[in-house]
């Protein structure tokens, strides 16, 4: 089974800087999109960002600019850049992947989500 792991969450001051990483781990043929999305309280799952394996990257247009993705294939690892951060951001971080398996020698595509990282934009 895969499994999402993601680490860097975490308090940070406004203004500042922080970087999200995820690691799919398991029995994975390859990865097709791998992406953040966040949900801040009574609010619903909100995209954040997406890369492809082709390094085609989709931003939430609120965060073109703050906020960079990007992935390191052989690690099977995507990360989230993130600066200027704001109160605003605060949410709980989700990392998603989309990851083809094979299984019986065929390939099975599955959509991933990870437990979720806190960040906190506080001072």
């Amino acid at each position: 089974q895969v499994q999402l792991v993601e680490s860097g969450g975490g308090l940070v001051q406004p203004g500042g800087s922080l970087r999200l990483s995820c690691a799919a781990s398991g029995s994975i043929f390859s990865i097709n999109t791998m992406g953040w999305y966040r949900q801040a309280p009574g609010k619903q799952r909100d995209l954040v960002a997406v890369i492809t394996s082709g390094n085609i990257t989709n931003y939430a247009d609120s965060l073109k600019g703050r906020f960079t993705i990007s992935r390191d294939n052989a690690k099977n690892t995507v990360y989230l850049q993130m600066s200027g951060l704001k109160p605003e951001d605060t949410a709980v971080y989700y990392c998603h992947a989309v990851v083809a398996i094979a299984t019986m020698g065929r390939l099975f595509e599955y959509s991933y989500w990870g437990e979720g990282t806190q960040v906190t934009v506080s001072s």
